[in-house]
């Protein structure tokens, strides 16, 4: 991935931060919202935008994602005023599981005993 790709992602992923923030009003969508990582294609057509949901409900993040990318066009309009460029890719949103995922393996490696450094915890080996 070039440079300018690397800085266009993240110049995307603060932008959309913003603009999620304060354009998406429906209720449907969970409150805690959080851009985890923007993957432009080569020809800057399409965006894929994944995205943290941080509700319990699954149907509840479900809708968030839909509510998401039927606010496409709008936020694409948004960041058309924030980022200089000839066309601001068609974005797709869907959800980033890992986070859940690593809250999940340490649940997991919890019940096993084992610590985060590597050992178990409990043992003093001196």
């Amino acid at each position: 991935m070039s440079i300018h790709t690397e800085r266009l992602n993240a110049e995307f992923k603060r932008a959309l931060s913003d603009a999620i923030r304060y354009t998406i009003k429906d209720p449907r969508m969970s409150t805690l919202c959080s851009v985890a990582k923007v993957e432009i294609t080569k020809d800057q057509k399409y965006a894929k935008v994944y995205v943290s949901l941080f509700d319990e409900d699954e149907t509840k993040r479900a809708a968030s994602v839909d509510v998401l990318n039927s606010a496409a066009g709008a936020l694409a309009r948004e960041l058309n005023g924030r980022i200089r460029m000839r066309r601001i890719p068609n974005l797709s949103f869907v959800m980033d599981d890992s986070i859940e995922y690593s809250v999940h393996i340490s649940k997991v490696l919890a019940d096993l005993g084992v610590s985060r450094d590597g050992g178990e915890d409990g043992d003093d080996h001196e």
